[in-house]
């Protein structure tokens, strides 16, 4: 019996992956959450934020980013390792992080931009405890 609700449960997770994408979360058991993450790339589940929309010093990093430095933090184009799994999975090494200035803050602050090898970019200003795609 066990084994047909896994298999059902399997199915079902399945079914909710084709048809809205991106991370679902569903409960095989309401004890026992399971996730599944957006493949590398998708980007379909995010809400998006016009970079124009963001606070200015966003642009201001935006900017740094196209031109390749130089940044204001040894932070800054590092590897952002995705450990909150908010991001679409992708290999390691393929998202950096960059500072977002936080006037009045006395270290870095909570505020990031961090870019996909794809091009894609994401705003947080909550130190990764949530994402807007930045639309350019």
């Amino acid at each position: 019996m066990i084994n047909q609700k896994s298999r059902l449960a399997g199915v079902l997770l399945a079914i909710l992956v084709a048809v809205f994408g991106g991370a679902t979360t569903v409960s095989a058991t309401p004890a026992t959450p399971v996730t599944v993450q957006a493949e590398c790339g998708d980007t379909s589940g995010f809400d998006e934020a016009a970079l124009g929309s963001l606070p200015p010093e966003a642009s201001e990093t935006y900017d740094l980013i196209q031109q390749g430095g130089p940044y204001p933090y040894p932070q800054d184009d590092t590897v952002f390792q995705n450990r909150e799994q908010l991001l679409p999975l992708c290999d390691s090494g393929y998202y950096h992080e960059y500072t977002v200035e936080t006037p009045g803050s006395s270290d870095r602050g909570a505020r990031r931009i961090v870019k996909g090898e794809g091009d894609e970019y994401f705003y947080t200003a909550d130190h990764y405890e949530s994402f807007v795609l930045v639309t350019v």
